[in-house]
């Protein structure tokens, strides 16, 4: 007999969509969370956005649970009233030179399974959005905005609602492999010894820690994390956009895009800047580079009104910082640990692919 049947290392949004999953096949399920609080760090410093999955290689896991995780998403909120809302996206070529690749996008994007998808010309976007200025764009319908805290705080709520339960505070210290499962050490003001049939660690950006923490977890399986940050600015008065505004992908991350956010105000980022430390704050010197990039689209963004707002990191693994990486979900057909599953490098689209990835960890486990 084990204390428990799961333990979730990490209460960000993947780790708790990862527990809901569980918790909803009749398992008993505990949380770990190192922070004082859900949800602290990469899942309370993004974007906020549903994407659609046109931007992932067809077949990938990305691709895939992107997909899924949006339909999945959007019902979910539905349900309990949640605000996500389809208000869909742009993705602006400003020159000529740049349709070729938009091509290229809509049409993986037909591959990846979403159907809605299509390029229209300077004067549909003009009645769409009069600011911008490109010569083609793709207009993504299903493409949104969500509020991020309450869906985490939903999926918290079907876990404790089913018997599960977040402990905060608990640091994870390592695992040792038992027969039957795990035997889990948490650390803390109140260290302690859990037992546990299986054990999936979601722990975003310390997920190299908590990968070499496993005792017969090969090392070379474990990923080193890189930090990206992100930085964000706001914009002063109303958002001139209804829609979400991306320019063509950049290395390492989709271009530096408009979010309008729930209150109708604008935010522009985030930007990939490669950083060694969890620091925070944002690089304003950094504000004539995002001014720039944005007027490519925007030629009327004042710069004056683009003030600092706050900035998030983003976990790399292998060379996500400049080319695409994707998600590595490892179970034991990998590492040949019975009932461990390693979550690494979960980076965009994350919050969009958080549920489907929970569906995915979960059958993984069955």
């Amino acid at each position: 007999m084990t204390d428990t049947d799961v333990i979730v290392v990490g209460a960000g949004v993947v780790g708790l969509a990862v527990g809901r999953a569980l918790a909803s096949r009749g398992q008993s399920v505990i949380v770990l969370e190192k922070n004082s609080r859900f949800g602290e760090e990469t899942s309370s410093r993004n974007s906020e956005v549903i994407h659609a999955g046109m931007y992932y290689p067809t077949g990938s896991l990305k691709a895939r649970l992107c997909v899924a995780g949006k339909h999945a998403m959007y019902a979910f909120c539905a349900e309990r009233g949640i605000s996500a809302r389809a208000l869909g996206k742009l993705i602006v070529a400003p020159s000529a030179s740049d349709v070729a690749a938009l091509q290229v996008i809509h049409d993986r994007g037909h591959a990846n399974d979403i159907p809605d998808l299509e390029i229209i010309g300077p004067d549909r976007i003009k009645q769409m959005e009069p600011e911008i200025v490109a010569q083609a764009a793709i207009w993504s319908p299903s493409s949104g905005i969500v509020d991020s805290h309450s869906y985490m705080l939903a999926l918290l709520g079907v876990i404790e609602d089913l018997g599960g339960a977040l402990a905060r505070n608990a640091p994870f210290l390592g695992a040792t492999p038992i027969a039957g499962g795990f035997e889990v050490r948490v650390g803390g003001e109140e260290p302690m010894t859990l037992t546990t049939r299986q054990l999936i660690l979601s722990a975003g950006l310390w997920s190299t820690q908590a990968g070499r923490a496993v005792e017969g977890l090969d090392p070379a399986l474990v990923p080193e994390t890189r930090f990206a940050k992100g930085n964000y600015f706001t914009y002063g008065g109303k958002a001139p956009f209804t829609h979400l505004i991306y320019p063509m992908p950049s290395a390492g991350g989709l271009g530096i895009h408009v979010t309008p956010d729930m209150s109708g105000h604008a935010r522009f980022g985030p930007d990939v800047q490669p950083v060694d430390t969890l620091d925070y704050r944002v690089d304003e010197s950094r504000k004539a580079m995002f001014a720039e990039s944005i007027r490519a689209y925007w030629p009327g963004l004042d710069e004056s009104l683009m003030q600092a707002d706050y900035a998030g990191i983003r976990p790399k693994v292998g060379n996500a910082l400049t080319q695409f990486e994707d998600f590595r979900i490892l179970d034991q057909s990998s590492h040949g640990l019975e009932g461990l599953v390693c979550l690494f490098g979960i980076d965009s689209p994350g919050l969009t692919s958080s549920f489907a990835i929970g569906e995915e960890v979960a059958s993984r486990l069955a």
